[in-house]
């Protein structure tokens, strides 16, 4: 595909990006160099390829839930004075 003018302009509408005749000649190339890019994607062979949709393992990897002793309430709010009834007073929301 050929970068021209008129490519970069529709692209910056569409991105609604207002670029300057600069940064039109600045872009070309760039763009051009992208497609390019892109373009050998098309020169791979994937008949016979099975899809990746997760290309991360998803199994669960969590720790055992294991009870240990935890701060109080008294001493989780110790060093605050922002507090009220026995909790963590934040600011109000409306």
């Amino acid at each position: 595909m050929k970068v021209d003018h008129a490519l970069i302009e529709r692209v910056a509408k569409n991105a609604r990006l207002e670029l300057s005749g600069d940064e039109e000649e600045e872009f070309l190339p760039q763009f051009q160099e992208i497609l390019d890019a892109i373009k050998k994607l098309d020169e791979i062979t994937v008949v016979g390829v099975e899809p990746a949709l997760q290309p991360v393992d998803l199994s669960p990897n969590l720790r055992e839930d294991k009870i240990r002793p935890s701060f109080s309430q008294e001493i989780s709010l110790a060093n605050t004075k922002h507090k009220k009834d026995g909790y963590f007073k934040g600011p109000r929301t409306m």
